[in-house]
């Protein structure tokens, strides 16, 4: 999606007598003309914070293609040391060597030859499963353009991240990693600012560059710092107007979506565990001087009633025992991958007051919100070391977020208020069902409307693009149609039993193409968070197998069966749909 930005002048640090503005230049082409003017009661919080939004924004935890130029040269270097050292008392040291050189070189030749046959096959394999994948071109080109982009002109990237929005209550800044699987998320409470004029609202892109982020680090206690986001551009010196900044920029579409599915799943709620800064420090310790060279690489929480919280790093099996204590209600053991993408947390660790961590279940994405006093910073990971934000997750199913709904009302309502609980928009929408309005709030989480709010649990009003998004970015999915017509079929095999540990099996037997049956069965547990699922049918069987890439019938199953987790049910007894819809 190409968009042309417009920037009064470049974003800058300018020095005015004891203060410092830090002036963000916003994106003239947008149809809310965003102003805001504060002077930040703990500017050092806010710098701290918004250089851990930008190690988001330059993290990549892709892999990387190793290389062996460092090793040859320090090798000819070796060769050479010893040479001089030893000729004077060795004669013919200098043959001996290089021969013994020449021969551990072949060697490794010889080595590099087997892995790069081993190599082949893999690609070969890889070629053959994904040879389908009429995207995987498309991806490949995409990731190398903005690699070079990001190489070329760091300030042509920044212009991607982060995205500013100015809430009656909030400043809000957003920010994806580069590769896409780490969103992060600063929100900046009026109360933390000495307000100066009437702010207006709205969202905006900024001219963001390296340069500023530089300036950033030299704020000091003795200057007051004021935040300026101002239409009318910036110059150090009067006298001078502002330079006029275009830009065209094609966003990549996987950015776009990445937004939308990170509100879907952090709508979906969870198991919240609270830690001190010295347990999240713990955490990074021993993640920092560590690296684990074979799998598993996880994290295995346990979860104890009114006991410390334990965490296991695989593969060495070390225990932590943090301080702070588990005040759920019932035992839990939770598995973490992607664990070193914590590590970006540990620039707040120092101002934090407290972390909050939601899990959402086995192979799910996790978030940490630092508690910063008048800042919150919202952090989200993938689970796997892939980018599961945008391709092979459904958590927009998950959460109900399923068709248009009734778009149009949700978008006026959320446009007025700016800010509401999912509640508040039923209340106000009581002319519609639930599930109309959830689904009208998906549309607008869909098309960059509006975003999630995991701190204070609400949806907020938030035009991510400064043009409409094209309609094959935000229309239904074939996934979703798959979906909405196994909610269709007939729940004659539908069978749901509770054991003794207050878990939760739901079974079906769906039908599929060709007139052949598919068995899905989902498990969950006590707090009713998914632990297991499995499916017969093909699309399943061919990705991971687990919930972070559910295929129709899982997801059918999980939306069919949610109307009943909290039900009083008897331990060992199986009931059908039609028992279970007498029991509501």
């Amino acid at each position: 999606m190409q968009v042309n930005y417009q920037y009064p002048s470049a974003s800058m640090c300018i020095q005015e007598a004891n203060k410092v503005v830090l002036g963000l230049s916003p994106d003239l082409s947008r149809a809310e003309k965003v102003s805001f003017k504060g002077t930040l009661k703990h500017p050092l919080i806010y710098r701290d914070a918004m250089l851990m939004l930008r190690e988001i924004v330059i993290s990549d935890m892709s892999r990387k293609k190793k290389e062996r130029v460092e090793f040859y040269a320090w090798l000819e270097d070796e060769i050479e040391r010893r040479v001089l050292l030893h000729q004077e008392y060795m004669p013919g040291v200098r043959d001996a060597l290089k021969r013994q050189m020449d021969s551990l070189i072949e060697e490794i030749g010889k080595i590099d030859s087997n892995i790069a046959k081993l190599s082949k096959v893999k690609q070969d394999l890889n070629k053959e499963i994904e040879k389908y994948d009429i995207w995987r071109d498309y991806y490949r080109l995409e990731r190398a353009f903005w690699t070079f982009i990001r190489n070329r002109d760091a300030a042509l990237w920044w212009v991607l991240d982060p995205v500013i929005t100015v809430h009656p209550d909030q400043v809000t800044f957003e920010a994806f990693s580069l590769d896409e699987s780490t969103y992060g998320c600063l929100s900046v409470q009026r109360d933390e600012f000495e307000i100066e004029g009437i702010p207006q609202l709205g969202t905006t892109n900024i001219d963001f560059s390296a340069k500023l982020a530089r300036e950033m680090e030299r704020f000091r206690t003795y200057n007051e710092v004021e935040l300026s986001i101002n239409p009318e551009g910036f110059t150090v010196e009067s006298g001078i107007m502002p330079e006029y900044i275009e830009k065209k920029i094609d966003l990549p579409e996987t950015w776009i979506k990445g937004f939308n599915q990170v509100s879907a799943a952090a709508s979906l709620g969870g198991i919240d565990i609270d830690l001190t800064p010295t347990d999240m420090y713990d955490i990074c310790s021993f993640l920092k001087g560590r690296k684990a060279h074979k799998s598993p690489r996880d994290m295995r929480w346990i979860l104890e009633p009114g006991k410390r919280i334990r965490v296991i790093f695989e593969p060495w099996g070390t225990e932590i025992e943090l301080h702070s204590i588990y005040s759920g209600s019932k035992k839990r053991i939770e598995r973490i991958w992607g664990r070193r993408r914590w590590l970006v947390v540990e620039k707040v660790i120092p101002i934090a007051k407290k972390f909050t961590i939601r899990l959402l279940g086995f192979g799910m994405p996790q978030f940490i919100v630092a508690d910063l006093g008048t800042m919150q910073m919202t952090i989200g990971f993938t689970s796997w070391s892939a980018n599961d934000w945008v391709r092979g997750t459904a958590f927009n199913i998950l959460g109900g977020f399923i068709g248009e709904g009734n778009y149009n009302e949700v978008y006026n309502l959320l446009k007025e208020k700016r800010h509401l609980t999912m509640e508040e928009i039923n209340t106000a929408l009581d002319s519609y069902s639930d599930d109309k309005n959830r689904a009208g709030i998906g549309m607008l989480l869909r098309k960059g409307e509006a975003y999630y709010d995991l701190v204070t649990d609400q949806f907020r009003f938030r035009q991510l693009t400064n043009e409409p998004i094209p309609r094959e970015l935000y229309q239904v999915t074939d996934l979703e149609r798959s979906v909405d017509a196994a909610l269709r079929q007939e729940l004659d095999d539908f069978q749901l039993t509770a054991n003794e540990k207050q878990e939760i099996i739901v079974k079906n037997i769906y039908d599929e193409i060709r007139k052949t049956k598919v068995n899905t069965e989902i498990k969950l547990d006590a707090d009713r968070q998914i632990s297991k699922v499995n499916c017969t049918c093909r699309p399943f069987k061919k990705g991971p197998r687990n919930i972070s890439a559910p295929c129709s019938h899982i997801l059918a199953l999980y939306i069919t069966s949610s109307d009943f987790l909290y039900l009083q049910l008897e331990p060992n007894n199986n009931y059908s749909i039609d028992q279970l819809e007498d029991m509501r």
